[in-house]
């Protein structure tokens, strides 16, 4: 299958991260392993003059520094963040995009102080619907210049789990992450948790901003405005078995008992299942399911495949509680979004040697 990437493709790839699927043997990725999308530039932020504004419709505005955030209550809870694009290289004709393919999922374990808290202390007015966040990273999309800020209906706002997180993985939160501060929303696809947050505001009426009005909706058209992403479809990833061939990645095994094991999470409710097949989708054998690193984290899950001389397209698929199963192709949208069609690997079994 050819791609065609073109140059302005390659730009956004060679800017952005993606997670080795190696790694996914590491319940929590490392900070360096973990994917990452940055829409601008990454701002430059002195944490001595940076300060979070709340206001809006609220009785009480605040202004907060780091150190001030930093002397809240802490809550530290490990999540599963995954791009809306993930696997946007896969589908044809594709958007002109950031061309991920599967790659573009972490899990980390992100500090700071719950949003929650800090809403009541400002006050909430009768009329707030939505709440505003707006981060430091400007630029040019749509032939519109704005502020990268995105907003969430209030209810979601106010859910306990929700974080101003100043660090991951008990570090501080690195210049691409995010640094001060960032929104962190489990189960919510990557675009909501906006980075190097500035400001946060109640607002009456909701939010028309670029990134929430026109992008990351699901839409066939240009034309139309289509529905809005939310929520991680539910996704299921393989760890590639055996040696790569540099640069198609196929992969070469030996025959005998051959452990695969990968990862799965959903936005929408827990893993329940995570299937595998060893015939490109034809037939389908249930993994054993572990326990998932939190409850807004990846469960992992292995299965033990006797595998004999030949070429094989294993697969693998994942169910959460509310019955949403993987598709076996993907479900194609204009902007690339949402494709969570399962992975396919290709894997030669080579024959003992002689």
């Amino acid at each position: 299958m050819s791609l065609d990437i073109t140059l302005e493709e390659l730009q956004l790839a060679a800017r952005n991260h993606a997670l080795p699927l190696e790694a996914l043997r590491h319940p929590v990725t490392p900070v360096g392993l973990h994917y990452l999308l940055t829409h601008f530039d990454i701002p430059l932020v002195d944490p001595r003059s940076w300060r979070l504004q709340i206001g809006g419709n609220v009785e009480r505005p605040l202004t907060l520094g780091l150190e001030e955030l930093k002397e809240r209550p802490a809550r530290t809870l490990a999540v599963t963040l995954e791009c809306a694009g993930n696997g946007r290289a896969l589908l044809s004709p594709r958007a002109n995009s950031q061309p991920w393919v599967l790659e573009a999922v972490g899990t980390a374990e992100w500090t700071g102080t719950p949003l929650a808290p800090l809403l009541e202390e400002a006050g909430l007015g009768s009329g707030a619907l939505e709440i505003v966040f707006t981060g430091l990273d400007r630029g040019i999309q749509g032939e519109i210049e704005h502020l990268y800020e995105r907003s969430l209906p209030l209810s979601e706002a106010l859910r306990d789990e929700v974080l101003l997180a100043y660090a991951v993985n008990g570090q501080d939160l690195p210049p691409q992450h995010g640094f001060p501060l960032r929104l962190v929303v489990p189960g919510w696809y990557g675009m909501t948790n906006v980075k190097w947050l500035q400001t946060i505001t109640a607002v009456d009426e909701p939010f028309r901003g670029f990134q929430q009005d026109v992008g990351y909706h699901l839409r066939q058209s240009a034309e139309e405005q289509g529905r809005a992403v939310t929520r991680i479809l539910p996704r299921s990833l393989m760890v590639p078995p055996g040696i790569p061939d540099f640069p198609a990645r196929t992969r070469f095994a030996e025959p005998g008992s051959l452990l695969l094991e990968g990862r799965a999470w959903s936005g929408g409710g827990p893993v329940v299942k995570v299937e595998v097949s060893v015939d490109g989708g034809g037939s389908w054998t249930e993994a054993v399911l572990g326990e998932g690193v939190s409850e807004f984290a990846w469960h992992g899950w292995s299965y033990e495949w006797e595998a004999h001389p030949g070429e094989y397209e294993l697969c693998c698929r994942a169910t959460d509680s509310e019955g949403k199963t993987q598709p076996l192709t993907p479900e194609w949208n204009y902007d690339g979004f949402c494709n969570n069609a399962v992975q396919r690997v290709r894997v030669v079994v080579r024959s003992p040697s002689a």
